[in-house]
């Protein structure tokens, strides 16, 4: 009687779990053989360009200095100068802060598939990756909207500023900022791991990518794309309206502002914030929030560089060559540097 179980059982056909723990049962009998789980994945990266490897991992080397150097610069400066401990500038180190976090947790990883035939990825270090890189995107989605708030409240109610955004009020800004980020995604995460993935272990991306895993799958994957797209709408397209609600109102204020210098002023306390927002959300709404069918992985790439990598290099170029201030304190903490190192006659 259990040989004859056993054959309906094995006539099932049933996926292979990941999670060993998670193997399902049938009338008692647990199926045994023939089961591997999957311990890692191989990321295919940019696997149409073999003969450019050299040269992405030149150019890609080269952004990700940059935007280490960038990021790390701005977030030193604003510690190091008393006349940046404003809510503005506090905002700005923390989006700083995140966008190197942001980047060496994609860039490392890439950098090192253009070195090797093929990049293999351990099953919890996708896992992790995945996570982290979701946790930050979360953040930064948050973080901008906090942003133009921030710069809503300095136009439109310039005299209340001081007494609304208080210190303690930015930490709890910052904090809800990072502390619903990092909470966010562990449903989807739980969902995603938890599927059967019996079919190729090659993700067709260059870091663990939401969508190429799913097809990754040999199960039915239809609750967990539907549950992907609402959580991303609501992180994407709420903040996003809460930006566009700020911007709008800032817009009717400075047409208000009689004097032309005072809407030059008002407008150029945007123009940072602005560039940043377009390219980050224009991206992510369109990976994340528009049909998945309606791109191709070679575009969905593209777009996903635009915002893990590229993004993350213009922010603090944008920020700084844009913004008296940080522009007077770079220059300020350079000439005590200057001046030490001529003290201590360094050669």
């Amino acid at each position: 009687m259990v040989s004859s179980d056993l054959e309906i059982y094995e006539s099932l056909n049933f996926p292979l779990c990941p999670f060993p723990f998670l193997q399902m049962e049938h009338m008692g009998v647990t199926e045994k053989e023939n089961q591997t789980a999957i311990t890692e994945f191989i990321l295919l990266g940019f696997g149409d360009f073999h003969e450019m490897q050299p040269l992405l991992f030149v150019i890609f080397l080269f952004i990700y200095t940059i935007t280490m150097s960038g990021n790390i610069v701005i977030v030193l400066v604003i510690a190091a100068d008393h006349n940046l401990h404003t809510p503005m500038y506090f905002f700005l180190g923390n989006l700083s802060f995140l966008e190197i976090c942001y980047i060496t947790t994609i860039v490392p990883k890439m950098l090192r598939s253009f070195l090797t035939v093929r990049e293999v990825i351990l099953f919890m270090g996708c896992v992790a990756q995945l996570y982290i890189f979701g946790s930050l995107a979360v953040s930064e989605c948050l973080l901008l909207s906090v942003m133009s708030y921030d710069r809503y409240l300095t136009i439109c109610h310039p005299l209340s500023y001081a007494s609304i955004m208080n210190f303690k009020v930015c930490l709890q800004l910052a904090a809800g900022c990072w502390i619903t980020g990092f909470l966010t995604p562990i449903a989807m995460m739980v969902l995603t791991f938890m599927l059967p993935f019996c079919a190729s272990k090659e993700v067709g991306h260059f870091f663990c990518h939401f969508m190429p895993l799913l097809k990754l799958s040999c199960t039915d994957t239809h609750l967990v794309e539907f549950l992907s797209f609402t959580v991303s709408a609501c992180v994407t397209l709420v903040p996003f309206l809460l930006i566009l609600t700020s911007y709008y109102k800032i817009i009717l204020t400075i047409q208000r502002i009689p004097s032309t210098t005072g809407k030059q002023k008002a407008s150029f306390t945007c123009s940072s914030h602005l560039p940043v927002v377009s390219i980050f959300y224009g991206t992510v709404i369109i990976v994340y929030v528009a049909p998945a069918g309606n791109q191709s992985p070679a575009l969905n790439e593209a777009y996903s560089l635009l915002y893990t990598v590229i993004s993350p290099m213009f922010n603090p170029l944008i920020y700084s060559l844009r913004n008296k201030e940080v522009n007077g304190a770079l220059r300020k903490v350079g000439s005590k540097v200057f001046t030490f190192l001529k003290k201590s006659n360094i050669p």
